[in-house]
C-alpha cells in the first residue's frame, strides 16, 4: 500500500505518457532511419583512436573527453546494426569487459589496458530480435532481458570471456552456452542488479507474467538456479529502478533494501526487504512530467536523487519547454515525502536516456548530445541545481550539430563509466560502441 502521494506544481499538467506511446514514437524514428539507409552495412566508417582538441575528436564535438577506440555494430556480428543498452564487467584478474545491447544479441568486447576495444563473439537473441535489450552484471554472470515474446532472461558465465582467441570470434549457443534461462517472465523492458543482495528486479514485464510490468523479483544467489522471489504490482508498471541497502538520512529505514522506482509519471519509492510483502512508501509526481524514465542517487549520502524524464523536451512541457536536456533533483531525506527542489538543464538540445553517478560526477546518456558528464557535487550545498556544471562532453551523433541538436531519440542509448581503469563504455544506436577517456576535473 502506498502511504504518502506528493504533488510538486501539478496544476494544469497533462497525463504522461504510457509506455506504448513512447513506443510508437521510437518506432517511428527507427522506421525513417531505416528508410534512410540509417543502419546500412559500411554506413560508417571505422575510427581511429582521436584527442579531444579544440572542441573537437575527428568528427565528433567534445570536452575533456577522448575517443580512444571505436567498433562498429557490423564489426560486433551484428546484422541488424543496431544499438541498445550496455554494461560492463571486470574479472577476477582484473581484465574489463562489456556487453553490448544490439537488437539481435549481446555482443561481447574487452577493452584492453590501452582503452582499445577487442572483439570476442556474441550471445544472439534467445527468440526473436528486438529494439529494447537490457543487461546487467552480478559475481561473473550477465542477466540479459528483452521485450522480445518468450525471451526470458539469458544467464551467461561471462568467465567464457577469458579463453576466447580474439582472431576467431565466438558465436554462444543459447542453449548450451547459458547457464540458465529464467522463464518465469517472457519480454520484459529493463533489467535492474543489486549486487549486494543478488537480486535481479526484471521491470516492464508482459502481463502474462502477472506482476503488472512491476518489480518482478528474481533470487540469483546460485545463478545456474535462479528462482522467483516476490513480485510488487501495486505501483503498476515500472520502467527502471535503482535498489540499494539504504544508509541515508531517513533513519527508519536504515539498512532495509529500498528501491527508487520510475514509473512512467511518478517517482515510487519502495521497501522490498520482505520480498512477499513489499512496501510502497511514497510516490510522487512533478511538474513537467511526461514520462517518468529513469535516475540514479547523486551521492553516497543518498541525500539527493537525479531523474530524467524522457518525453519532456520532445513535447516542450514544464522548464524542458526549451528542449535543453532537463535533469531533476529530488531530496530524498525522508523516504515518505520526497521533495522535488529545481532542475538542471543542459547547454544542448537532445532527449535524456541514462545516467549513472560516480564520485560526484553524472554520467548521462542524451540520445542525440551524446555523453554529457556534469559535477553534481554541490547539490548538498545547493540542491536547486544552479552549481551543477558540465565538466566534460563526446556527441556521437554529429548528424544534428549543424542545427544545435534535435529533441529526437537518435544517437546514444548507455554508458557505463564504472571501469577502474577510467575507460568509458557508450553504446549508440546507429554507430556502434565507443571507448572514451575523460581527462577533465576529477
Amino acid at each position: 500500500m502506498k502511504t504518502a502521494v506528493t504533488l510538486f506544481g501539478l496544476v494544469g499538467s497533462a497525463a504522461a505518457a504510457g509506455m506504448a506511446e513512447l513506443k510508437a514514437l521510437k518506432m517511428q524514428t527507427w522506421a525513417a532511419q531505416n528508410e534512410a539507409g540509417v543502419y546500412d552495412i559500411d554506413r560508417y566508417a571505422a575510427q581511429a583512436a582521436t584527442k579531444c582538441v579544440n572542441g573537437k575528436a575527428g568528427e565528433y564535438q567534445c570536452k575533456n573527453v577522448d575517443l580512444v577506440s571505436f567498433l562498429r555494430h557490423q564489426d560486433m556480428g551484428s546484422s541488424t546494426r543496431k544499438g541498445n543498452d550496455i554494461w560492463g564487467w571486470t574479472s577476477p584478474d582484473g581484465r574489463e569487459f562489456g556487453a553490448v545491447g544490439q537488437t539481435d544479441g549481446t555482443a561481447f568486447v574487452e577493452v584492453k589496458s590501452d582503452g582499445s576495444l577487442v572483439y570476442l563473439g556474441r550471445l544472439p537473441t534467445q527468440t526473436t530480435s528486438s529494439s529494447w535489450r537490457d543487461m546487467k552484471v552480478i559475481g561473473n554472470h550477465v542477466y540479459i532481458g528483452a521485450e522480445s515474446s518468450n525471451h526470458g532472461m539469458q544467464v551467461f558465465d561471462m568467465t567464457k570471456l577469458l579463453t576466447i582467441n580474439p582472431s576467431s570470434p565466438k558465436s554462444f549457443n543459447t542453449g548450451s552456452d547459458l547457464t540458465a534461462r529464467f522463464s518465469g517472465f517472457g519480454s520484459s523492458h529493463n533489467i535492474v542488479a543489486h549486487e549486494e543482495t543478488k537480486m535481479i528486479y526484471a521491470v516492464g514485464t508482459a502481463s502474462s507474467a502477472g506482476c503488472r510490468g512491476g518489480l518482478f523479483m528474481v533470487n540469483v544467489t546460485n545463478p545456474a538456479t535462479p528462482t522467483s522471489a516476490g513480485c510488487l504490482s501495486a505501483g503498476g508498471y515500472v520502467h527502471d529502478a535503482q535498489c540499494v541497502i539504504y544508509k541515508g538520512p531517513d533513519s527508519r529505514y536504515t539498512n532495509k533494501e529500498i528501491c527508487f522506482n520510475f514509473n512512467e509519471d511518478t517517482l515510487d519509492i519502495v521497501d522490498v526487504t520482505n520480498k512477499k510483502s513489499p512496501t510502497t512508501l511514497s510516490s510522487t509526481k512533478y511538474n513537467g512530467a511526461a514520462y517518468t524514465h529513469q535516475g540514479w542517487l547523486a551521492d553516497s549520502n543518498m541525500r539527493y536523487l537525479l531523474l530524467d524524464d524522457e518525453l519532456d523536451e520532445q513535447e516542450k512541457k514544464g522548464v524542458a519547454a526549451n528542449q535543453r536536456t532537463t535533469t531533476y533533483i529530488v531530496d530524498v531525506a525522508s523516504l515518505t515525502a520526497p521533495k522535488f527542489t529545481g532542475t538542471y538543464q543542459s547547454p544542448a538540445k537532445a532527449i535524456d536516456h541514462n545516467q549513472y553517478v560516480l564520485n560526484g560526477l553524472s554520467y548521462q546518456a542524451n540520445y542525440g548530445s551524446g555523453l554529457r558528464i556534469i559535477n553534481v557535487k554541490s547539490l548538498s550545498s545547493d540542491p536547486t541545481g544552479k552549481g551543477i556544471t558540465e565538466v566534460g562532453f563526446f556527441d556521437c551523433h554529429p548528424e544534428d550539430d549543424s542545427v544545435g541538436g534535435k529533441a529526437e531519440f537518435v544517437g546514444t542509448w548507455s554508458v557505463y563509466p564504472y571501469f577502474k581503469s577510467g575507460y568509458i563504455l557508450l553504446n549508440s544506436i546507429e554507430r556502434g560502441v565507443y571507448s572514451l577517456k575523460y581527462t577533465g576535473p576529477l
